[in-house]
């Protein structure tokens, strides 16, 4: 019977903006996402302590912590996805001093996880940096915001060190193509010559904050964070197949660059090309040389490829703008469900890199009912991750080196890209709606159940 190692780590994953609320209390600063209470592709509005935001509230993880670390525990997880909110640290991004109110929550989050053998794996940022970064000094198009993000890594690493050893960098650094106010602090109609640079000014942090990790922790391990964006080409047509390996390179670059150490040269051709200039010193590409020791990513779809205008013009329903396969269903929200796809995207990234591989995200969001008597019967989330788990069980035995896999939004949680509590993803739900209406009360969903079978059983309780 095939299973999981005994070593595998199996939770959930989370994100502080998108969990905690409190968005200002205890000297927290304003963030990014506090500025777009519309998610990651909404339109930026300037934001007064007290009004309204789903945000603002989310699911009140910061003050109802314990509670949901337990439901976690009796799951079974020996691992927990969490961000640290930057703002908290560091209010304004470039303060004299830490904000000693923000560490002590992180401590005492730490110290529960602990009580209950669950190891934390903590992002440094996930799609949130101080505001005040972004209006007075141009987000990450300033260089000093290296400075700034490698103090505040530092700090936390001091902190922290004795109960954090996983850390990740950047969520879904990639996706500063696609979102980069989310990204990198740029307005959207930014150009692309200043997102790279940007991007640039970011790939350098991570491998400051890689250095610092290893020489503070030195027992601990640091990884990176890619949205696992794999295409295939929409025909075996050679003009489509040579498409396909320009967009899936347009996201592996970043892999590239933390995994090996410097950018690869069909980047600095399309830089060329382009007539993108980029300010690279050689102080930049010394720092570049610490590369990550895993590659973590998130999986929900896949998507295609096409040379053909025509084709490439069609509808399109998901965050990443992808030509449909048709070949594939797709979630309420046109994101295309692909468990293949998620062996396909194992197997690449290790013979790509040869690194331990993490997956950080994956779930289905869909809009669950409330039975009358308070049952929540999620068996399309089960059936969902159930296949794609069988799919990164396969992938072991193609010979991959998996770490783990923490499903994206474990508990009901504010969605990234629409800040929707609507668009649930949670084994746990959470009585709160779109409206903000709602007693935050928590309850188990069918699937609660149904994954901790599946972790006390290593895996054994999969249906192939």
């Amino acid at each position: 019977m095939k299973t999981f190692p005994h070593t595998f780590l199996w939770g959930g994953a989370t994100a502080a903006n998108q969990v905690e609320g409190a968005y200002l209390e205890e000297g927290k600063g304003l963030s990014t996402s506090d500025v777009q209470p519309h998610g990651v592709f909404g339109e930026v509005v300037e934001r007064v302590p007290g009004d309204a935001g789903i945000k603002d509230v989310a699911i009140d993880f910061y003050h109802r912590y314990p509670e949901d670390i337990a439901l976690f525990a009796e799951m079974g997880f020996n691992c927990l996805r969490v961000s640290i909110a930057w703002t908290r640290i560091f209010p304004n991004g470039d303060d004299a001093e830490p904000n000693e109110a923000g560490l002590a929550f992180y401590d005492k989050l730490f110290d529960e996880m602990a009580l209950h053998n669950i190891t934390p794996l903590v992002t440094l940022s996930h799609y949130e940096m101080p505001w005040a970064l972004v209006k007075n000094y141009g987000g990450w198009g300033n260089r000093k915001v290296i400075g700034f993000f490698e103090r505040y890594a530092r700090t936390v690493f001091e902190r922290f060190k004795g109960k954090v050893k996983l850390w990740l960098t950047f969520n879904e650094i990639n996706m500063s193509l696609h979102a980069p106010m989310t990204g990198v602090g740029l307005p959207a109609d930014s150009s692309k010559a200043d997102i790279y640079q940007a991007i640039h000014h970011q790939l350098v942090a991570s491998a400051l904050a890689v250095k610092a990790c290893h020489e503070i922790v030195p027992e601990g391990k640091i990884g990176n964070m890619l949205l696992g964006g794999l295409m295939y080409p929409l025909s075996c047509k050679p003009d489509d197949v040579f498409k396909t390996l320009q967009e899936n390179r347009s996201w592996q670059f970043f892999g590239d660059v933390q995994c090996r150490g410097a950018y690869p040269g069909y980047m600095l051709r399309y830089f060329r090309d382009n007539g993108f200039e980029l300010t690279i010193t050689d102080s930049d590409r010394e720092a570049l040389k610490y590369t990550v020791d895993f590659i973590s990513f998130s999986y929900y779809m896949t998507g295609c490829v096409t040379a053909d205008e025509a084709l490439n013009n069609k509808a399109r329903g998901n965050i990443l703008n992808m030509v449909p396969n048709p070949h594939l269903e797709s979630s309420e929200w046109g994101w295309q469900i692909d468990p293949l796809g998620l062996r396909t995207l194992l197997n690449v990234l290790w013979d790509r890199y040869q690194k331990p591989l993490f997956i950080v995200e994956n779930g289905l969001g869909a809009k669950d009912k409330v039975e009358a008597d308070g049952s929540i019967n999620d068996d399309y989330r089960i059936s969902y991750l159930n296949d794609h788990l069988v799919q990164a069980r396969e992938a072991i035995e193609d010979g991959v080196e998996l770490m783990g896999f923490t499903s994206w939004g474990p508990i009901d949680l504010v969605s990234a890209s629409k800040a929707e509590l609507s668009k649930r993803y949670g084994f746990i739900y959470v009585d709160r709606n779109d409206d903000g209406s709602g007693t935050l009360a928590r309850s188990k969903k069918k699937s609660f159940g149904w994954y901790k079978e599946v972790i006390a059983t290593h895996g054994a309780s999969l249906k192939e």
